[in-house]
């Protein structure tokens, strides 16, 4: 029989392969371990993406976020307590649609009739983040919307934005809602909204000067304080309910389907100084949004922009942007960040595709 005969060496060197081989394969698994409990998405958090199309900061569509993430405007974090879904958008950078503003953003894939509908929108969030700069006499500075209805129809007007604004140096913030008229007849630059505060100040309240702000809202929201509201649509009338602990529980209602502003009469005394100077002074289908099909909208959409005040008192900031460069304005505080912790939606069965939006604006 012939026997086989190793040296130490040998030995010791067949056992250091063992083990270098035994430690990749451990190494491996447990990287791979880690990444798997690393990857928690959107869709973990809140399982209702299927109902949504996704608008990231960068003007694209990412469609249907089911298992999905990107790392400058959509993604998860945890504070400790809970997983939550970031939103993230820069004052400058490609939009879409028409806009000029940025927004990382849910837009409902299907769209419903006022005057029919039975649909419900509903989410606890908080606001992270506004931009650092602006100008306090553009009422739009310093602000996000966190919540819309939108028309998919006509103008595409916006009977619903959702708000958070904070001035610069301020720890308290204002939540106010807007309704936007359908404008009367094909001209629509004569389109206007209506701001009623819930928390804090309205639209209207601005600075008297470019860094010159209003008082700090006493019963106002701070950054980092979680809020919920929802928005329910049936037989024609809005329904909003906002709640916060610590804060007064806030309802109001609005007719969608008969307006209030048919004449020049009608024009409320806010608009009347924000918006008829700038030569906004239409007047509302009396019909206002019926017949037009509506779709909700979630997340951020970056109200300040980097576009002169002097294009539009009301909406053009003159925030800093980088000429749209994203890390640079994320850098020193030039964006808009919401954390939304839960979220629902409800969708009546007479709902359709809102496909037509979505190929118009893409």
């Amino acid at each position: 029989m012939n026997k086989i005969f190793t040296s130490p060496l040998s030995t010791l060197l067949i056992f250091g392969i063992f083990l270098i081989l035994n430690s990749c394969s451990n190494t491996a698994n447990e990287t791979s371990e880690e990444e798997v409990q690393k990857t928690v998405y959107a869709s973990d958090v809140i399982p209702f993406f299927d109902h949504w199309k996704l608008i990231l900061g960068d003007g694209s569509n990412a469609g249907f976020a089911n298992n999905f993430e990107h790392k400058d405007f959509f993604y998860t974090a945890n504070d400790g307590e809970s997983d939550w879904v970031v939103y993230k958008a820069p004052n400058a950078g490609d939009t879409h649609g028409t806009s000029n503003n940025t927004r990382t953003e849910l837009a409902q894939a299907k769209k419903w009739y006022p005057a029919t509908a039975n649909d419900k929108l509903t989410a606890t969030l908080k606001v992270m983040n506004v931009s650092a700069t602006g100008d306090a006499r553009v009422a739009a500075s310093y602000a996000v919307v966190i919540g819309q209805i939108h028309s998919a129809d006509g103008h595409e007007n916006e009977p619903l934005k959702i708000f958070y604004k904070k001035f610069p140096g301020h720890t308290k913030g204002s939540i106010f809602w807007h309704y936007e008229i359908n404008t009367a007849g094909d001209d629509n630059s004569g389109r206007w909204d209506y701001s009623t505060a819930v928390w804090g100040y309205d639209f209207s309240v601005v600075g008297t000067e470019e860094n010159t702000y209003p008082e700090e809202p006493k019963d106002g929201i701070a950054l980092g304080e979680e809020l919920s509201y929802e928005i329910e649509v049936k037989d024609g009338i809005m329904s909003l309910t906002f709640t916060s602990e610590g804060h007064e529980t806030k309802t109001f209602t609005k007719n969608l389907v008969v307006s209030e502003y048919t004449t020049t009469a009608d024009i409320p005394a806010q608009t009347q100084g924000l918006f008829v100077p700038i030569g906004q002074d239409g007047v509302e289908r009396e019909n206002a949004y019926t017949g037009e099909g509506l779709f909700f909208k979630l997340g951020c959409y970056n109200q300040t922009n980097g576009k002169s005040p002097e294009v539009n008192r009301n909406w053009c900031s003159g925030a800093e942007t980088h000429g749209g460069d994203v890390q640079k304005q994320y850098e020193d505080g030039n964006y808009a960040e919401v954390w939304f912790k839960t979220a629902s939606i409800s969708v009546s069965d007479a709902a359709v595709s809102n496909e037509g939006y979505f190929t118009k604006n893409d």
